[in-house]
């Protein structure tokens, strides 16, 4: 009898069950085991023309998983460079691009030197302390004194965004005088500031322009005009 059509012992069946606990670890699991088997049957095969049709085949198995990026030539790169990486370097085939190595792979990028500022007033930003920089190196002038108001006004703005409370002007200008290392002297002036009212109903109406597109706005179902809730209607 054909061993083909030979009836299998459910015994042997279970006993031979792959778990995958027991199966090497995939290096890219996103395209499966089956991908897998086939890039070691690949790296396996002795003649050199038989490999590099496997390579390409495989390459086009692994862009049908893509099919709307499968023709584009940096996603093309990408593929080879995967399949490489998944080959873990072993596989020997002519590839279009340059081949990628390990070494290169593994390299670390260059730690970002992140700028470490812990101002006092923290609700003010950096912003605020390059704006106060800039105007101390001015000449003296108008110019001068219109970009000193505007930086007051705008930490006031700043200010009343965190503290949801009134503010007095005096309060401003010592924050002023001293982020400016007393070069910015507005304590013995006449100026006044924006309104508080203002800047706290500018800033209520920024913070409903970036409420969330998906999230529902409430609404009262009562009637405009009358102030009383709509009557329900059967139909």
């Amino acid at each position: 009898m054909n061993s083909k059509y030979k009836k299998e012992i459910a015994n042997d069946v279970v006993h031979h069950l792959e778990y995958n606990a027991e199966r090497s670890h995939l290096i890219i699991p996103e395209y499966g085991r089956h991908l897998q088997k086939l890039i070691d049957q690949a790296t396996a095969i002795v003649d050199v023309e038989e490999r590099n049709k496997a390579a390409k085949y495989i390459i086009q198995v692994m862009g049908n998983l893509n099919p709307h990026l499968r023709d584009v030539l940096d996603f093309q790169h990408k593929l080879w460079d995967q399949l490489f990486i998944m080959s873990d370097f072993k596989l020997d085939v002519e590839s279009p691009y340059p081949i990628p190595s390990r070494e290169v792979l593994q390299l670390k990028p260059d730690v970002l030197k992140y700028p470490q500022n812990f101002p006092k007033y923290r609700y003010y930003g950096n912003n605020i302390k390059y704006m106060i920089d800039v105007a101390n190196k001015w000449e003296e002038g108008e110019m001068k004194n219109a970009l000193v108001k505007v930086i007051a006004n705008h930490m006031k703005k700043s200010y009343l965004s965190w503290n949801k409370d009134t503010v007095k002007d005096d309060v401003i200008f010592e924050h002023l005088y001293e982020l400016s290392d007393g070069k910015l002297n507005m304590l013995q002036s006449n100026e006044e500031l924006l309104n508080t009212t203002d800047l706290l109903r500018t800033n209520k109406r920024i913070s409903n322009k970036i409420t969330p597109a998906g999230q529902p706005k409430i609404q009262s179902n009562k009637n405009s005009k009358t102030g009383k809730s709509k009557p329900f209607i059967k139909k």
